[in-house]
């Protein structure tokens, strides 16, 4: 599906951000999956995952259903290259668990590439636990 014309970049990169927290809470991983590119990394707690396939099976095995909540993810600042065709992303997350209790917060550090088909997708997510460094991303510009 195609962005509609009307529909700023920064708004797709948005729901692109919303739609990785949803299908996660909602155990939709085959369509989670494929909000990476097939050449993916997703870097967390000191490990990156290699490969859209890679990134799919091991958040599949961290969200069974009985360890799913919800991801809140707020504040996105996002920047367009200038050719409109990459994007770099930051944005403040916060895990609810199924009790309601926040267990785990941080920052998302996204690099991402506009398909073909007018779909952002993720060339790199990098999760930053709260008071920790970024290990292979930028911080957010000032």
């Amino acid at each position: 599906m195609g962005a509609p014309q009307d529909i700023t970049p920064e708004e797709l990169i948005r729901r692109t951000l919303a739609r990785y927290c949803m299908l996660c809470d909602d155990g939709r991983f085959d369509e989670w999956g494929r909000l990476f590119t097939t050449d993916a990394r997703f870097h967390v707690m000191g490990a990156t995952h290699d490969g859209r396939v890679a990134v799919q099976a091991f958040i599949e095995a961290g969200q069974p259903p009985e360890r799913r909540g919800k991801h809140v993810a707020v504040n996105p600042l996002v920047v367009v290259s200038e050719d409109g065709q990459t994007a770099r992303s930051w944005c403040d997350y916060v895990f609810v668990d199924r009790s309601g209790s926040i267990s785990n917060t941080g920052r998302y550090h996204d690099e991402l590439l506009l398909g073909n088909d007018g779909v952002w997708r993720f060339s790199l997510r990098e999760i930053v636990f709260a008071g920790a460094a970024p290990e292979l991303t930028p911080p957010p510009p000032a």
